[in-house]
């Protein structure tokens, strides 16, 4: 299948993501006294934010910022800090469960160290704003997302039944950190292999289409935003995914794809793929760091989309627009796509950076 592709310009940190699902916006849940579970349950304009560690260490880094009241938001909105399980119950039942993200937690650094809030403006700027307060590895979720950040500064609201996270990596290699995004769409999809493989469910053929985006059934189930900063010789990334876990409508979710294909009464839960992302993760992000991506190409190429994509480029010659087609190969070392002409002749291809489609938006460069 042939894809018309314009021509632009296009940096590989610029990748932006979210997950496009609109919903009526629902009331904030926030805190009022005089108990913290009531507090939860009335609406408030300010922020609130849960922390909760696997182990003591956690627990204490938790209780220091709460006392310290370190932790703030990029508009500088109130922001009140609890420490779990000083909220004895959630304020509903569709509330995320720390207990049970914990009880699935198998790492040694990433997810940890825990945020939760009932309602957010974006789980990135969270993490993004309070980088340096936070260990690495930390992860920020919500139940309700109201200004996530998409690509090209698109602003998406996404309703309950979505999972939404962001956590921090800190990296020395700033030829690689473009890479990041690929790993953590394969451990995003190796995740839910796993879960499907555990309880005895059948495949969901989660696909990564390039450069960060997941795609179930042919229609996107998920997305990836990473973002970094430079300071101190350590490339400081932010890493924003939301995944539809149990939101039917606008577009397609974990679940109700699993009911079609399953008389089994086995949901997924943001819970357990959170739980089971952070295990998958912390293991291909080892490789990764320390093999390099071609650890885990074969494995990704299993994955996306797009071995043997045919795609046509579009180029200005002069006063006219000459289209060459090209098939796509894999990826060149720096993330880019690999691709070869009618011509034999092998090319980079850069998304330009402002179509929506990344595919409508390539550059080509030969090699």
């Amino acid at each position: 299948m042939l894809s018309a592709i314009s021509l632009r310009s296009f940096s590989p940190q610029r990748s932006r993501f979210f997950i496009s699902l609109r919903s009526p916006r629902k009331p904030i849940l926030s805190l009022a006294p005089p108990t913290a579970a009531e507090e939860m349950d009335s609406p408030s304009p300010s922020c609130v934010l849960v922390l909760s560690g696997k182990s003591s260490a956690e627990m204490e880094i938790a209780k220091t910022l709460k006392s310290s009241n370190s932790l703030k938001l990029p508009d500088n909105s109130e922001v009140k800090i609890f420490v779990h399980p000083e909220i004895q119950r959630p304020p509903s039942e569709e509330s995320f469960q720390i207990d049970l993200f914990m009880k699935s937690l198998s790492t040694n650094q990433f997810g940890r160290f825990f945020i939760w809030s009932p309602h957010l403006p974006s789980t990135h700027d969270v993490v993004s704003h309070n980088f340096g307060e936070l260990p690495i590895g930390a992860v920020c979720t919500t139940d309700i997302q109201s200004k996530g950040r998409g690509r090209s500064k698109n602003v998406w609201e996404s309703p309950i039944g979505c999972l939404l996270f962001s956590f921090t990596i800190q990296m020395d290699d700033g030829k690689i950190v473009p890479l990041l995004q690929y790993v953590i769409s394969l451990a995003i999809t190796e995740a839910i292999k796993e879960i499907c493989d555990k309880n005895g469910l059948p495949y969901l053929d989660v696909r990564i289409k390039w450069p960060n985006d997941l795609y179930l059934n042919g229609l996107k189930v998920g997305g990836i935003l990473c973002t970094s900063t430079y300071k101190s010789k350590k490339f400081n990334v932010s890493a924003g995914i939301g995944l539809n876990v149990d939101n039917e409508k606008p577009t397609v979710c974990l679940n109700a794809v699993l009911q079609e294909l399953s008389v089994a009464s086995y949901k997924f839960t943001r819970e357990d793929m959170l739980a089971a992302f952070f295990n998958k993760f912390e293991t291909l992000y080892d490789l990764f760091i320390h093999q390099g991506f071609q650890a885990l190409e074969e494995l990704y190429y299993k994955t996306w989309l797009h071995s043997g994509q045919r795609v046509i480029i579009q180029e200005k010659n002069e006063e006219q627009v000459v289209e060459n087609v090209v098939t796509i190969q894999g990826l060149t070392p720096s993330g880019y796509l690999l691709a070869v002409g009618e011509d034999n002749q092998m090319c980079e291809l850069h998304p330009d950076g402002n179509s929506f489609d990344f595919f409508k938006g390539l550059v080509r460069r030969k090699l």
